[in-house]
């Protein structure tokens, strides 16, 4: 006796139905299978664990800022290849494919905004963008956004996400090292203040110089933060190293960074931050932005 009897004869399966791509994607941390739409809604947190996940400097911008306060600035940088550096491709064609991918010019965005109408010089870096590399561009980026607090003497915030400085750019990324840790020197001697924020990675020249200058340093829950790699380290020292001695958790441990502070509250704790600061000033310079350009 058959277990299956066809209902109807000529009865067939309808049309397969397509599933788009990209609607769910995998935690790092707790291995949960999530709905993306549902991780952008939450700031790019996980909503099973609270893991962060990266997201853009344009995410970056719309959540920190007064809504529609943005206004970007040297815009029109962007990076060459004055070495004409070629590994497994010419640098030249990894600007094209990074700017296509990304929608981006460079790995930072710099510009003037509101945070609870407070005026700041605000600069993101993206890791869509080879990595959120520190080339000539982004040193130069950041070195101006400098100098516009410096001018207004507005509050600078940069939101950090890097691999690091450009290699294909050789010495001249090195460089920027030295170029941005001076202006904030400067920046530092005309009393303005710098909020740095660490997100997840920021590490090699682009955490060996301004984003461990801030006078308050935030970074977002298990950051990787370092200059070389683990296994370099281990490697250079001979020795074991403690687990997770590169994350925000254990750098708060010790020291290095002022507090840990999740997505969600990021907004709210940098405001607290420019007033508790600004409280001691007898009046705000707010300056025209569209005078400052």
């Amino acid at each position: 006796m058959a277990w299956f009897k066809r209902a109807k004869e000529g009865l067939t399966s309808g049309k397969k139905k397509e599933i788009p791509e990209g609607l769910w994607i995998k935690c790092d941390k707790c291995g949960d299978i999530i709905y993306k739409p549902e991780i952008d809604k939450n700031l790019g947190v996980c909503t099973k664990c609270q893991h962060h996940f990266k997201i853009s400097s344009n995410d970056y911008i719309d959540f920190l800022l007064d809504e529609g306060s943005f206004q970007e600035f040297d815009g029109h940088l962007e990076a060459a290849d004055p070495l004409k550096f070629k590994d497994l491709k010419k640098y030249s064609d990894r600007i094209k494919n990074a700017k296509k991918s990304s929608g981006l010019t460079e790995a930072i965005r710099t510009g003037y905004g509101r945070i609870n109408d407070n005026p700041v010089i605000l600069g993101v870096m993206d890791f869509s963008f080879i990595g959120g590399s520190m080339g000539s561009v982004v040193g130069e980026k950041v070195k101006r956004a400098i100098d516009r607090a410096i001018e207004t003497e507005f509050t600078l915030i940069i939101i950090c996400a890097t691999g690091g400085a450009r290699m294909m750019e050789g010495i001249l990324s090195l460089m920027q090292m030295a170029k941005t840790s001076g202006r904030l020197a400067k920046l530092s001697q005309k009393k303005g203040l710098f909020i740095s924020v660490l997100t997840n990675p920021t590490t090699a020249g682009v955490m060996a110089s301004y984003a461990m200058l801030g006078d308050v340093i935030i970074a977002e829950p298990d950051a990787l933060i370092g200059f070389a790699g683990p296994r370099v380290i281990k490697q250079t020292i001979g020795e074991d190293l403690p687990e997770g001695f590169q994350r925000s958790e254990f750098l708060l441990e010790k020291g290095f960074i002022d507090m840990i502070i999740n997505r969600h509250e990021l907004r709210n704790q940098i405001i607290n931050i420019i007033e508790f600061f600004e409280n001691g000033k007898t009046e705000y310079k707010t300056a025209d932005f569209a005078d400052q350009r």
